[in-house]
């Protein structure tokens, strides 16, 4: 027992387990759950439900810092069928539950914003239409649809106009996130989804303004990123980027160059923080064992904000890029989806629940809210 505590001490004492300030929050830890596309909710209304609720308020801590999932800023944004949105009044109530669950227990949770663009189904969008993107170029990769996963249609390039519209989708989604009581938003600028379409010229094909040169490609992220702060206040807004990401197809011809101008850029607004991902992701959940994370430590060189590293990091490698000052906050996903009481067993050199990859997407409470936090595996 004396080894126990001692080793709960230890922990306790890591730079994981410091309070730190994000945006205007002070937090009690740096532990960050991740957002995590796990596609719960019940029908085609896409309304966050009471599964949901359970499933947040289980890893909702004191003082902890929560990104929810993405969720779909319009009808057109939808790739997953199952994720929640938040362009009706009856998804803003259903998100309501969430935030207030969190915040009993002390938590602070900002909602992730998303468009998937490219990565959609006919069936997916309104009458059946072609998805929208960036450009007309095909990713393969596939999306999840009432029938199951089917490959992603070529989407059609959306007009200069069209793209100024979906900008003021962002900050129509912004006001209805605090409407529905989150504490700030967050810009999802990874995976391959409609900003990160813009961002990589492997999928950004344009000629007009949002097109070309790497200042005209992140010229859209950065008017997404103006509406959300004219709602929220800058430091209410957190931006995730995935550097030299292939998720879905993505590359770029000079990626350095690419994030390091829109990190830069950032600079300006005075952001809750970056969230960055490391390249070590080789897809939604894969990650390549034996690399180091290299994305936030060249991006800390730039982005002058507090930053939150992401992509395989255990709780080992998360203390270290955080005691090295590469990162402030280390976000986990996986871990947080298998152990809902992952900062209890941090805090306490506990084992973890091994997560099943099976469950991740779609489904029921299974795999989802039914792991066993610690104190219930010792009373079984």
């Amino acid at each position: 027992m004396q080894t126990a505590n001692n080793a709960a001490t230890a922990a306790n004492e890591t730079k994981l387990f410091t309070p730190v300030q994000l945006g205007p929050y002070k937090l009690s830890h740096r532990v960050v759950m991740a957002p995590l596309t796990r596609m719960r909710t019940s029908d085609d209304r896409f309304i966050p439900n009471d599964l949901m609720v359970e499933y947040y308020t289980q890893r909702a801590t004191q003082g902890g810092y929560i990104v929810a999932e993405g969720t779909v800023i319009s009808e057109t944004g939808h790739g997953y069928y199952g994720a929640p949105g938040i362009y009706t009044d009856e998804q803003v109530e259903g998100w309501k539950k969430v935030t207030a669950s969190v915040h009993a227990k002390g938590g602070i949770i900002f909602d992730q914003l998303f468009h998937v663009g490219r990565q959609s189904h006919k069936s997916l969008q309104p009458g059946n239409a072609d998805p929208i993107g960036a450009s007309a170029v095909k990713v393969e990769d596939f999306v999840y649809t009432p029938t199951g996963w089917l490959p992603a249609d070529i989407a059609r390039e959306m007009t200069t106009d069209e793209v100024k519209a979906r900008v003021e989708e962002y900050r129509q989604a912004a006001i209805r996130a605090k409407e529905a009581g989150f504490d700030g938003v967050e810009l999802h600028g990874a995976n391959g989804y409609l900003v990160d379409q813009f961002l990589q010229d492997g999928s950004n094909k344009r000629t007009d303004i949002y097109g070309g040169s790497i200042q005209n490609r992140v010229r859209f992220m950065l008017e997404v990123v103006e509406a959300l702060a004219s709602v929220w206040g800058a430091d209410r807004v957190g931006v995730r980027v995935g550097p030299s990401g292939t998720f879905a197809s993505m590359h770029d011809s000079d990626p350095i160059a690419l994030f390091s101008y829109a990190a830069e850029q950032l600079n300006k607004f005075g952001l809750a923080y970056l969230h960055i991902i490391e390249p070590r992701i080789k897809g939604a959940v894969e990650v390549e064992e034996g690399l180091d994370p290299v994305a936030a430590q060249h991006l800390r060189k730039i982005f002058k904000g507090t930053i939150i590293a992401a992509g395989g990091f255990d709780f080992e490698k998360g203390n270290s890029i955080i005691e090295k000052g590469t990162a402030d906050l280390v976000a986990y996903g996986r871990h947080f989806i298998a152990n809902p009481d992952l900062v209890y067993r941090f805090q306490n050199s506990l084992e973890l629940n091994a997560y099943d990859r099976d469950t991740f997407y779609g489904g029921d409470a299974r795999g989802y809210n039914d792991y066993p936090v610690y104190q219930e595996m010792l009373s079984a």
